[in-house]
């Protein structure tokens, strides 16, 4: 498990994090998976967050942040719109590149666990590179690369690159594309998954995610009884994405 993912969970082992995060509200936020077809598949580009960042510093990311009061023009209540928009924008500021909010897809919703000093409510949408000329912002991110599902997910498991929750469980779904025109049939054809993950330690060491579908969501004692199961299982000898 990467350094600051350890940092963080050891954080909210101690307890650390409980008066800072008191009646945190998640900010509405926005990120886009960029695809391309690459010479062996389906790629999507990753930003390094830089080192200084409090909020997964070092990890590997999609381009994406707050939604901007100007991201909702004219139209207040249009938060959809709004994260489109805001989704747009973070694209052109921290990876240089230019995207048609029109042809994005609403892929899924990811809120922050409480108990988090700073928690947002991201859109997830896909969507091709339009133009612009991918190159970091030098404040936010520092590098920029096209993986392959699996070449990031590997690069993970051999601790080259960290990733957050977020983005290891879509680069999982990801998989399962062999070009860009393939996954932007079968997410459009799909309903976004909306993913409200409740976070707690496990007997004997590491810490588990739950999703609303399992059947341990709001009662854990019902952790290993038989039943639906949308968990994300975090061991230092590795991650195990569990989805029925």
């Amino acid at each position: 498990m990467s350094s600051s993912l350890n940092n963080w969970i050891e954080q909210r082992r101690t307890g650390e994090f409980a008066q800072a995060a008191q009646g945190v509200v998640a900010a509405p936020a926005a990120t886009v998976v960029l695809l391309r077809d690459g010479e062996s598949g389906l790629e999507v580009l990753l930003a390094r967050r830089s080192s200084k960042l409090a909020f997964h510093g070092g990890a590997w990311v999609f381009p994406g942040g707050r939604i901007d009061p100007e991201d909702y023009r004219d139209a207040p209540d249009d938060l959809p719109r709004a994260a489109r928009m805001g989704a747009v924008r973070e694209a052109k500021e921290e990876a240089g590149v230019d995207v048609d909010p029109d042809a994005l897809i609403h892929l899924s919703n990811w809120t922050t666990p409480e108990g988090s000093p700073k928690r947002f409510a991201t859109w997830f949408f896909v969507g091709p590179v339009a133009g612009g000329d991918e190159v970091a912002d030098g404040a936010e991110t520092d590098k920029l690369q096209w993986f392959g599902p699996d070449e990031a997910l590997s690069a993970r498991a051999t601790g080259e690159i960290e990733l957050a929750p977020p983005q290891y469980v879509t680069l999982l779904d990801l998989r399962a594309f062999a070009t860009v025109a393939d996954a932007m049939r079968a997410i459009a054809a799909a309903t976004p998954v909306d993913y409200l993950p409740r976070f707690h330690f496990v007997e004997g060491g590491g810490a588990i995610c739950i999703y609303p579908e399992d059947v341990a969501y709001d009662d854990l004692s019902k952790l290993n009884v038989p039943g639906p199961r949308h968990r994300l299982n975090l061991r230092d000898e590795g991650w195990e994405y569990v989805r029925d």
